[in-house]
């Protein structure tokens, strides 16, 4: 529950009562202005006013609040005893009695007091570091020692009265004391960055703690006056506690300690402890100061001891996190090269301790990427490591480089196919419905074959892209042929446009810079771009009229049955992908799924250009045969609303001749009724 006095208006209001009775309490106190009845009035009903103020604010706080109940209860009693007590030490004085019951009253303020501001230390303890404990333990034993040093000696050399009266006397600024070692370990607990409530409570403690020593420093002289400005000091303590309750409270936070002031402060109050120390070598100091000094000095080195041993494991844990791979526990990249370069020079020195580097890639790992998502992804890496690292243990380590990469240390000189390395690659593969997953790789022999941790890796990993390439290039040229005499037994006509089709993509492709990798994906797609069609009936396929609307519906989807077909080799669907967006156009009027400009994927465009290039360039029984320079300039027209324009640009520059031998057309033109290349390139 937000604290909240209700509204602003009283807050500002309470506030200006108590700054004013403050005013009074202490202007009396110190010029004794109006005379008797100003004396009566302030004393009896502003002293016990604020008091009663004070304790009223935490009663009410604790029954209307829930949080930390028992702790403001306990305060709120805390100050109505003392308010008691104030009320028999005036009664008492009266008679001229020695004041035992204020004293009773007095004395059981603090137990109810301590009690209450420890339940508000307890609060969040689980969240505290025993180091914040040791450091309010030192402070409030610094400043212990400098108060036994330098208030209560004076005190008891002062002291007249009976041993009794001198116990009493000392009781109360020793248990303030204890108050403010408590406020101090509230302080160390919150990283020395205290909310209000605590703020407040430390000014009230420490006034408190003032008006104590002085009480009893002249009370054990004999030069205590109930009207002096030691007494207008309790009541500012009390009422400082009670607005103390209706701060807002500031919950621990763990990242609250490790600020700088959770070292600087110990600091300070350690170097406390060694100034009274030394102080002591020139001037007497009580045996208890010097006891709480040395007792502070002590805790500070154990402190500073087990801030050694922290800062250390942080530091080992650190370099351990900095050396393995979040994801799967195994050592990473960073860690490889570091045994690397330790191996290649124990290699160096000794011929015989050579060591053998397998680089490992997964195939097929991105399409489950996708099809699966990134957290069954990263399930399946960590299961791929477990089993590698397990396969390779007592005869080298297994290493993740990030992504899908991973590598293996091994000891000794073992070729490519030795049962280790390929009992490594079976633990990389997985399968299931929908998806395969493998790894290609790559060994390197050291020192014989790479001389720097450096070259050896980049070696394997040249090794394994070509074994990859070989591979993919040959599981994908496979699938090719078999679906391309498919297509040609089924429709014999297609062979020679989609062979024509393929040439052409391949210039374009290269002339926009595309790799080898998406150069051949880019050309076995041309090659299959009309897969789909063998599931055209011949009679819509082979009509020699103009198709109806039915018709047209049915064979637009030749797209997607292709993609259908080629997805279902996994080294066919990055070629597939690029299949079913083979008639889409740049201006989103394209099917099947009516993509726009970049969302179409590029070796798509290229496709579109390229087919209704051949398209215009060849014989066909609905059209003439295009020129190749008027095909170029049709294709031009069409740049921005049919084709893409940057792809038309590359088919004109890897043409023959160039773009030299093309008149300038605007791109993007549109002339009345369909172009040659719309009709040419619609199935």
């Amino acid at each position: 529950m937000q604290l909240n006095i209700s509204g602003a208006p009283l807050r500002r209001l309470l506030a200006v009562v108590t700054a004013v009775a403050l005013a009074l309490l202490f202007a009396q106190a110190l010029t004794d202005f109006g005379g008797a009845w100003a004396d009566v009035a302030i004393d009896d009903v502003v002293y016990f006013g604020l008091e009663l103020g004070g304790a009223t604010a935490c009663l009410v706080r604790a029954a209307l609040v829930r949080d930390r109940r028992p702790a403001w209860i306990c305060i709120g009693l805390a100050i109505l005893l003392y308010a008691a007590g104030d009320a028999f030490w005036g009664l008492q004085s009266a008679r001229g009695a020695y004041p035992w019951p204020a004293d009773v009253a007095y004395v059981a303020f603090y137990p109810l007091s301590l009690g209450g501001m420890a339940l508000l230390l307890a609060d969040g303890r689980d969240q505290v570091a025993a180091r914040l404990w040791v450091d309010g333990l030192i402070a409030g034993l610094a400043v212990g020692a400098v108060a036994v040093a330098f208030a209560y000696e004076p005190i008891l050399e002062a002291t007249s009265a009976s041993s009794t009266q001198t116990a009493l006397h000392l009781a109360y600024p020793l248990t303030d004391l204890m108050m403010i070692a408590l406020v101090l370990t509230a302080f160390a607990t919150q990283a020395w960055r205290p909310g209000g409530v605590w703020v407040l409570l430390a000014i009230g403690a420490l006034i408190f703690a003032v008006a104590d020593t002085l009480y009893a420093y002249q009370s054990a002289n004999g030069t205590f006056d109930d009207d002096s400005l030691v007494s207008a000091l309790w009541p500012a303590a009390l009422v400082t506690w009670g607005w103390a309750a209706w701060q807002p409270w500031r919950p621990r936070h763990v990242d609250y300690g490790f600020g700088r002031q959770t070292f600087a402060l110990p600091t300070v109050f350690a170097a406390l402890a060694v100034a009274l120390l030394l102080y002591g070598q020139f001037a007497d100091v009580p045996t208890a100061a010097a006891l709480l000094a040395t007792a502070a000095l002590l805790l500070a080195t154990a402190r500073a001891g087990r801030t050694f041993r922290e800062n250390m494991r942080l530091l080992r844990a650190t370099r351990e996190e900095a050396l393995t791979d979040g994801l799967t526990g195994l050592p990473n990249r960073r860690r490889l090269m570091h045994d690397l370069e330790r191996a290649v020079a124990l290699c160096t020195a000794d011929e015989r301790l050579r060591r053998t580097l397998v680089f490992f890639d997964l195939d097929g790992f991105k399409g489950y990427n996708d099809g699966f998502g990134h957290a069954a992804g990263d399930m399946l890496l960590d299961r791929l490591a477990g089993r590698l690292a397990e396969v390779v243990v007592g005869r080298g380590r297994a290493y993740r480089l990030g992504g899908d990469e991973f590598c293996v240390l091994l000891d000794g000189a073992l070729p490519a196919d030795d049962p280790l390395i390929l009992a490594a690659v079976a633990t990389l593969r997985e399968q299931g419905e929908g998806f395969r997953v493998g790894a290609s790789y790559g060994v390197v022999t050291i020192p014989c074959e790479a001389q720097s941790a450096t070259h050896a890796l980049q070696l394997a990993d040249q090794r394994m892209y070509a074994a990859k390439d070989a591979s993919r290039t040959s599981s994908r040229r496979q699938t090719c042929d078999v679906l391309l005499q498919v297509l040609r037994e089924r429709e014999p006509d297609l062979h020679e446009h989609l062979h024509g089709v393929a040439a052409l993509v391949v210039g374009v492709a290269r002339e926009l810079g595309l790799d080898a990798e998406q150069v051949d994906e880019v050309a076995r797609a041309a090659e299959l771009h009309d897969i789909g069609k063998i599931a055209i009936p011949d009679a819509i396929l082979h009509k020699p009229g103009p198709l109806d609307a039915d018709e047209w519906r049915l064979m637009r989807e030749h797209t997607v049955v292709g993609d259908r077909i080629l997805g279902a080799a996994p080294a066919m669907r990055p070629v597939a992908r690029i299949v079913r967006s083979s008639h889409e156009r740049w201006d989103g009027c394209g099917y099947p799924d009516g993509l726009a400009a970049e969302q179409i994927p590029l070796g798509a465009r290229i496709v579109a250009v390229c087919d209704a290039y051949d398209a215009m360039t060849s014989e066909r029984p609905y059209q003439r045969r295009l020129a190749h320079a008027s095909a170029l300039t049709e294709l031009r027209r069409c740049a921005g609303s049919q084709f893409d324009p940057a792809v038309v640009a590359a088919f004109v520059e890897s043409s023959p001749g160039g773009s030299h031998s093309i008149g300038t057309t605007r791109p993007g033109a549109r002339a009345p009724g369909p172009s040659s290349s719309e009709e040419a390139a619609t199935p």
